[in-house]
């Protein structure tokens, strides 16, 4: 099995500077930044080293890594926003959230880091629940809040407002899909204004970028890694919420789900998430003893942290056009599993990695959650 790269240690200005170069080129998202700094031991010297992997991917154009100016700008709007830009590895960052696959590189913050070090529960729902389903969020959220438990949410129309409403006394966190300046839903503004100078907001998009549909599951990714269970009010079987809660599941944390009337459809997929095992919730005593029970106190495990400071470059291998195609066959439009290929192939995991990196930075592959690949079908 592949094991996914851990998290970087506490960068340097140099090295900050080079993270997040790294983050904003083109075809390189947070796995491939994991997998560039595992193997290169720095985003330093990873940049180096990325004309020469897309070149060998078969890309025939100059990737576009944006230069020290670029970033100069971006971390100035942000200062300008009242935002700052946490990098992985730095003291802020969320410790929860850097344990996940494809963590965020960088994340806009406006607002009080200190609420990362609380324990935290992540309520989601449907925009348009009903009234019950509103009332019970905004209650469980502020008995959750009476306890020292920090709501985390997407700021989104109907559960998502509830649970902020509940906990903006206590200790609340919005999770945007566009950039920090962007204001959405515009019915939220008040709310959002609230958060701010009393919680926290947090967005992986840069400043300017408008919310698409797109950018909701990587803000998912985040709502339930932030935190060690998450709770779905009220869900139809298509929701956005259940991407949260499967996020939840692979991220190893605990999936949580309110019982809602069979006859209404918005309960049809938190019903289903009951079905397959979700923890049942009535009462915030309910999330309380389930979280004591699993340690929620405790410092995060598994978040050991490797310094990149003096790390050995693993070497560029010569592989054969061979292999090469031998890996690349095997992709299609469907996401395959990163150990599947391997299997398939018959090739060394290092070998297998090396392609994979090289096919995604020349835009010929992209990264699935799940550690998995799929072929990159570009428009002629």
């Amino acid at each position: 099995m592949v094991r996914h790269p851990r998290v970087p240690g506490p960068p340097d200005t140099a090295e900050r500077l080079a993270r997040l170069r790294l983050i904003r080129t083109e075809n390189v998202g947070p796995v491939t930044f994991q997998h560039l700094t595992a193997r290169f031991g720095s985003a330093t010297e990873a940049l180096e080293r990325l004309p020469e992997l897309a070149r060998r991917g078969g890309r025939k154009t100059k990737l576009a890594i944006p230069g020290p100016a670029e970033i100069e700008k971006e971390l100035a709007e942000n200062e300008r926003l009242g935002a700052r830009l946490i990098v992985i590895g730095e003291p802020d960052y969320p410790a929860m959230l850097a344990q996940i696959e494809g963590a965020p590189v960088a994340l806009s913050l406006i607002g009080h880091p200190h609420l990362f070090l609380e324990p935290a529960i992540s309520i989601v729902g449907a925009r348009n629940a009903s009234g019950n389903a509103l009332r019970f969020t905004e209650r469980i959220a502020r008995d959750l809040g009476a306890h020292g438990v920090v709501i985390v949410s997407g700021l989104a129309r109907g559960i998502d407002t509830a649970a902020h409403r509940g906990s903006i006394d206590s200790g609340t966190i919005a999770v945007v899909a566009g950039g920090a300046d962007i204001v959405y839903p515009p019915e939220n503004e008040a709310l959002r204004g609230r958060i701010i100078a009393e919680g926290a907001l947090i967005a992986e998009a840069p400043i300017g970028t408008r919310p698409l549909a797109r950018h909701f599951p990587a803000r998912n990714r985040i709502i339930s890694g932030l935190t060690r269970a998450t709770l779905v009010v009220e869900a139809a079987k298509r929701s956005g919420s259940l991407i949260t809660a499967r996020f939840a599941a692979d991220q190893g944390r605990e999936v949580c789900a309110v019982p809602g009337s069979p006859m209404d459809p918005r309960c049809a997929g938190s019903n289903g998430l009951l079905r397959d095992g979700a923890h049942l919730i009535e009462r915030a005593e309910d999330l309380l003893t389930l979280l004591l029970a699993g340690g929620i106190r405790e410092e995060p495990t598994g978040t050991e942290q490797f310094s990149l400071t003096g790390a050995t470059p693993q070497n560029m291998e010569k592989i054969d056009d061979a292999a090469r195609e031998s890996v690349l066959a095997l992709l299609d439009a469907t996401p395959l599993p990163v150990d599947e290929i391997i299997r398939q192939c018959q090739l060394s995991p290092p070998v297998v990695l090396t392609i994979l990196l090289e096919a995604e930075l020349a835009g010929e592959a992209e990264r699935h959650p799940g550690n998995s690949v799929a072929r990159r079908y570009n428009p002629p």
